[in-house]
């Protein structure tokens, strides 16, 4: 069941962002969110909410990227500092980290990105059907 989109009730951010986060539609946090790694399904398959609206675009890339450098590089520094390995033992150990830790943290960040919007009524999520306006 899909929300009424001139319902004004309060749509709780917090549990719509951890919803997307665990890869859920962000209205019932009964269906899934993805249809396959990054790709937002059109409707949940639960509550039928349209999911297709969202704009997530260059965002939870950016902020991945963000987290996984300041995340890595005190990490590569104290490492350096303590024990001196090789340069190839650091490249090998930090870039698998990296990539590992970015394909980790790359659909959960999406997924909040995609309740935040809902949550918020942003891009179409709680807006009149735009072709009523034409």
């Amino acid at each position: 069941m899909s929300q009424d989109p001139r319902d004004s009730t309060e749509r709780p951010t917090g549990q719509a962002m951890l919803r997307g986060a665990m890869g859920r539609c962000p209205a019932c946090g009964e269906g899934r969110l993805f249809r396959s790694f990054l790709k937002v399904a059109d409707h949940c398959p639960s509550c039928n909410e349209a999911l297709h609206h969202q704009r997530a675009d260059d965002g939870p890339a950016y902020l991945t990227i963000l987290l996984v450098s300041h995340l890595g590089a005190p990490l590569l520094l104290a490492c350096y500092v303590a024990w001196r390995p090789s340069a190839m033992t650091m490249i090998w150990t930090f870039g698998l980290g990296a990539i590992i830790l970015s394909l980790l943290l790359l659909p959960r960040i999406k997924g909040a990105m995609v309740g935040l919007q809902w949550a918020r009524r942003m891009h179409g999520f709680g807006a009149p059907d735009s072709s009523a306006l034409s």
